[in-house]
């Protein structure tokens, strides 16, 4: 079953994360994430507002999963460390 990777984030440093940004998005694609939602218009309707929102599509969970523990993801996300608050969940879709 395909399922959705689901980032809630609040970015607290834009350089740094822009950096994470750009090293994330080849690690999404390398195990076969598409983006459907980066940014853009949403409504905050409970929970901490974070503006920045993204959704991508993984083939499982555990593909999602394996991208999250990969090397290159891990080496993208040292640059989302003290540049923002996250959470981040995977999540399988009713495919």
């Amino acid at each position: 079953m395909p399922a959705l990777w689901i980032a809630h984030v609040k970015v607290t440093d834009e350089e740094t994360y822009g950096k994470y940004a750009a090293l994330a998005t080849e690690a999404l694609k390398a195990h076969g994430g598409e983006v459907l939602a980066r940014g853009g218009r949403y409504v905050q309707l409970e929970g901490p507002d974070r503006p920045r929102n993204v959704v991508v599509r993984f083939p499982s969970v555990a593909a999602a999963e394996a991208c999250y523990r990969s090397d290159s993801y891990q080496a993208a996300l040292a640059h989302a460390k003290g540049a923002a608050e996250r959470e981040l969940v995977i999540v399988e879709t009713a495919e």
